[in-house]
């Protein structure tokens, strides 16, 4: 069993179940929180990059 921090106290079953239960939330999070967001501004960046980049209107 895991030792608590600042404590001579282990940590339980039930502590263990909820500690591995809030690992699994976090994991839940990243894919549907921080991907999403990564995506957005990835698009962003392509966007920006291409309306700098694009030729202008040539005049002959």
């Amino acid at each position: 069993m895991r030792q608590l921090k600042g404590g001579k106290t282990k940590e339980t079953s039930k502590q263990k179940k909820e500690r591995r239960k809030e690992i699994l939330e976090s994991k839940q999070r990243v894919f549907t929180v921080v991907l999403p967001t990564v995506a957005a501004i990835f698009a962003l960046i392509v966007a920006y990059v291409y309306i700098k980049t694009r030729p202008k209107s040539i005049d002959y």
